[in-house]
């Protein structure tokens, strides 16, 4: 996860984006007691694409049920504008479908500083600060929240959700190893301590194989690591290059790995080393993966827009 974004455009990325205006540095209005409202699709004739409308987007996930890419943006610095974030919904051909689908009024709407993303029981699931957030996929509204205790930095990176609603939610953390920690989340709200120090490294991305194990890669080395749902670590494989971000697992158990620091993605095989499929990528932070076109989809938080990696 990387926190400043540049002021450039990504000339390298795959979809291009508009930039939203910037925005007055007024504290945020308390939510009006008006009932939340999710944003329309845009609905332009055929000659005509927008593409984007994202600021600093961390992550994406796919929602295969709809055939959309659902990206959150962090928005504005907290200290400028806060409660800023949205989300935005995109068409598989990387043409905005909706602007600011949760975000176009702040009706109700608790949204800071959204980082990881995940959808499971039709339930969109947001990381922002040290709270999950979760929405209605099929109307975009609140449907909850849940607090993460326990934690020391106070910013959920990533998160998974299982099928019964146990979260798994790292903090990727400082310099000091008593900071990178991966928590646990019952679907109670109960929060614990999954796993915590060494091997773990600025522990960032975080998903299930096929096997229902934790996996865990890290901002500070190149390792993959593979955990029971005990918390006991059962392998630990090698990516192509540290400064991890993303992490997407195909149900056949192979391991796709993204390099925010190093531009690149990785491809690890059961049983096989790692092979690096792509390179100099911007920013790629924490991808999803699109299975019905084979397709990575990794947003480049830095410079405000997304990138496609197809996979042979």
């Amino acid at each position: 996860m990387r926190y400043s974004p540049r002021a450039a455009l990504a000339a390298s990325a795959l979809v291009a984006l508009c930039t939203p205006g910037a925005a007055s540095a007024q504290p945020a209005a308390p939510a009006a007691s008006q009932p939340f409202a999710a944003g329309a699709p845009l609905k332009m004739t055929a000659n005509a694409k927008t593409y984007g409308g994202f600021r600093f987007a961390e992550s994406i996930a796919y929602d295969e049920k709809r055939d959309l890419y659902v990206v959150p943006s962090a928005g504005m610095p907290q200290a400028v504008v806060p409660n800023d974030g949205y989300v935005s919904l995109v068409n598989p051909d990387g043409s905005a479908h909706t602007l600011k689908w949760i975000g176009v009024n702040r009706n109700g709407l608790t949204l800071n500083h959204p980082l990881g993303s995940d959808i499971e029981n039709d339930r969109l699931y947001l990381a922002d600060g040290d709270t999950v957030r979760m929405f209605d996929m099929t109307s975009g509204a609140p449907a909850g929240s849940v607090t993460v205790t326990g934690m020391t930095t106070g910013v959920i990176n990533d998160v998974e959700v299982a099928k019964d609603g146990t979260i798994y939610a790292t903090q990727t953390g400082n310099d000091d190893p008593n900071s990178w920690k991966v928590f646990k989340v019952t679907a109670k709200g109960d929060s614990s301590v999954f796993a915590s120090g060494p091997p773990l490294n600025r522990p960032n991305g975080v998903a299930f194989d096929p096997k229902g194990n934790i996996v865990v890669v890290n901002i500070g080395s190149a390792d993959v690591l593979t955990f029971s749902p005990a918390g006991q670590l059962l392998t630990t494989e090698q990516s192509t290059d540290p400064g991890n971000d993303g992490l997407a697992i195909l149900p056949d158990g192979t391991k796709f790995v993204s390099s925010v620091r190093q531009g690149t993605v990785a491809r690890i095989r059961p049983g096989q080393k790692a092979e690096l499929i792509a390179s100099g990528l911007p920013t790629p932070a924490s991808m999803c993966y699109d299975s019905k076109r084979n397709r990575l989809v990794i947003p480049a938080n830095d410079w405000n827009a997304i990138t496609f990696v197809d996979v042979k």
